[in-house]
């Protein structure tokens, strides 16, 4: 699509004149009339509606008004991108569900400025739809999410196996001992479908939490039993403010890496390697716990 076109319709909405649009554009009138009548033809509807005391946007032309100032916004942003690439260092935007960050993410910070002290790193946090969207628009380069995210441009690797735990503020306590104590984090759509089947007695939880880690928070600041990362529960536990429910199963919860595949290739090795590096420091942390757990000795 030519950008003058869309320049010239924007101009003429603005000033509600073909006259006035030309003034501003240095051309005659023909020619933004011109223009304007080219840009109809290419979208299949009138933009603009005559009348005596000028022209005012049809409804199609309201519609197309917010794309074209989009239009011309990302190409002047792409324009200045290029141009700059000789003289601006490297960007990298990273997108992470909340409770990944405190998980290996901050260790990945640290390890992509040690390597690439250049670099340029704009870090965001959301919840996984608002990433996908984040990620497909190009707003950032690389998600972590507790959801793989399969589309045409994209590519998902698993990065390790988290572990969500039942744990309570009381000792020697069992699923049954929980009524009325108990809140519901929703962990995502594969969790509750794992908590309706394995946990029924607790499917009526009168408090549902889609948080994440902070509704995990939630839970251990209100001395109530929930579901959280063994991470996150293994500092509690060695203090013995929370303790295993001795017969809740354990939920196995996989983090996914997505890249966008038209990531800088060379930005992309080094970010893949300190991201794993991080990744195996945060897995060594839960061995422990996590042996503990099979072998059924963390009850307390």
């Amino acid at each position: 699509m030519d950008l003058q076109l869309i320049k010239t319709f924007l101009e003429v909405a603005s000033t509600g004149s073909f006259g006035s649009a030309a003034g501003r554009l240095f051309v005659t009138q023909s020619a933004v009339s011109l223009r304007v009548q080219r840009l109809e033809d290419q979208l299949g509807r009138p933009l603009f509606e005559r009348t005596k005391g000028g022209v005012i946007l049809t409804a199609a032309g309201r519609e197309f008004r917010g794309f074209a100032t989009m239009i011309l916004r990302n190409w002047e942003q792409a324009r200045q991108r290029v141009s700059a690439l000789d003289t601006v260092p490297s960007s990298l935007a990273i997108g992470a569900q909340p409770s990944l960050w405190p998980r290996f993410g901050f260790r990945w910070l640290d390890r992509l400025r040690q390597q690439m002290p250049d670099l340029f790193i704009r870090a965001e946090m959301g919840r996984p739809d608002a990433l996908a969207q984040m990620i497909l628009s190009g707003a950032v380069q690389v998600v972590l999410s507790y959801e793989a995210l399969n589309r045409p441009g994209l590519h998902s690797e698993r990065l390790m196996e988290d572990q969500l735990v039942l744990v309570a503020p009381w000792p020697d306590v069992g699923v049954a001992d929980l009524q009325g104590r108990y809140v519901l984090v929703d962990w995502g759509p594969d969790f509750l479908r794992f908590h309706e089947e394995a946990l029924p007695a607790l499917t009526d939880a009168r408090l549902v939490l889609a948080m994440g880690s902070l509704g995990a928070w939630f839970a251990r600041n209100r001395g109530l039993a929930s579901y959280m990362p063994a991470r996150f529960a293994r500092r509690h536990m060695d203090e013995g403010s929370l303790h295993l429910v001795k017969d809740a199963p354990s939920y196995a919860y996989p983090a996914w890496v997505i890249w966008r595949e038209d990531s800088e290739a060379e930005l992309r090795d080094v970010a893949s390697r300190t991201l794993r590096e991080a990744v195996a420091e945060a897995e060594a942390e839960i061995v422990d716990l996590l042996l503990q757990l099979q072998s059924g000795d963390a009850v307390s």
